[in-house]
């Protein structure tokens, strides 16, 4: 699946590059700023459907376009103006930006593990009986949403980062066709594999003996699907968010993490011949997310058991 998702970021590339056709420069930059905010982009393309789980199929590409609409919002209207001027007036604040949202996410993704640990939950969970399914969607769309901010800050800063000795009107330009590219990527993916058990229902009706079994796989899919989804969501987390702190930690002069990782690659690269590229960045991958395992680990263990922030309520 992350394959698949990266491969669809291609698209957004090309998106850029037709609508920045007059002017090259932002085509080009958008693309590879879009590159680059791949992982972010599995991660938001793999944790949004989770957010329409419990919802009728009808109530499906209703959430789906209200949580789009307020993707847009966050990319267009609020993160793309604050980008542009902390680029401007203070440069030096991307990195902690950056930083701050690869600590959200580790965080995020370690609590998630600890749940399915069987450790205390926090907030309302699909398990809890739903009195009010108006004020649940709404409460869903407004979570989703939420996370989206953060998702999409980490992908416009990524993006900030690329084009940063760009004009200001470059780095608008390109701002503004990868966020625009990536929103609909994302939710138009996002649509088709929430919609695939309704095609599969379809199918299955039918009276071809081939359309019926196609039908029939992917009711079977569906669900091994979403499964998957939900853990991948959670792994591109760690990974994602662990590497940015490891990044930007080495930005500010702090070495040793990103040192050692990279000593571990270029070990593992060194013992395995011809595979050493992909088990290369295989190492750095598991070792940002164990290091965002343990970041977000640290972080919920200060929220939740020495603040208390977080209202706990009993894991079912």
């Amino acid at each position: 699946m992350p394959g698949g998702l990266v491969a669809l970021l291609d698209d957004v590339a090309l998106i850029a590059r037709v609508a920045a056709a007059s002017i090259d420069d932002v085509g080009m930059a958008a693309s590879k700023a879009g590159t680059k905010a791949a992982g972010v982009v599995i991660d938001d393309a793999a944790v949004t459907p989770s957010y329409v789980t419990g919802f009728t199929p009808d109530r499906e590409l209703p959430i789906i376009y209200k949580i789009t609409k307020g993707s847009l919002i966050n990319k267009l209207l609020i993160l793309l103006p604050a980008a542009l001027l902390l680029s401007y007036f203070l440069p030096w604040s991307i990195t902690p930006i950056l930083m701050l949202g690869g600590a959200y996410l580790s965080y995020e993704g370690a609590e998630k593990i600890i749940e399915k640990l069987g450790g205390a939950k926090h907030g309302a969970t699909l398990e809890d009986p739903i009195t009010d399914f108006a004020q649940f969607e709404t409460d869903r769309v407004k979570g989703a949403i939420r996370t989206d901010l953060i998702l999409s800050a980490e992908i416009m800063a990524i993006t900030l980062n690329e084009v940063a000795a760009e004009s200001l009107v470059t780095r608008a330009g390109v701002l503004a066709v990868v966020g625009i590219g990536i929103t609909f990527v994302v939710y138009g993916a996002v649509a088709m594999i929430v919609k695939m058990d309704d095609v599969g229902l379809h199918l299955a009706k039918k009276p071809s003996t081939l359309a019926q079994s196609i039908g029939k796989l992917l009711l079977l899919a569906m669900p091994k699907l979403l499964v998957a989804l939900s853990m991948i969501g959670t792994i591109a987390m760690l990974w994602v968010g662990g590497g940015i702190v490891l990044h930007g930690l080495e930005e500010l002069g702090v070495h040793a993490p990103a040192d050692v990782m990279h000593a571990v690659q270029h070990a593992v690269e060194g013992l395995t011949g011809a595979l050493s590229g992909i088990l290369g960045w295989l190492t750095g991958a598991i070792y940002s997310g164990i290091f965002g395992l343990l970041l977000g680990g640290v972080i919920v263990f200060v929220l939740h058991k020495v603040l208390k922030i977080g209202h706990e309520v009993e894991a079912h």
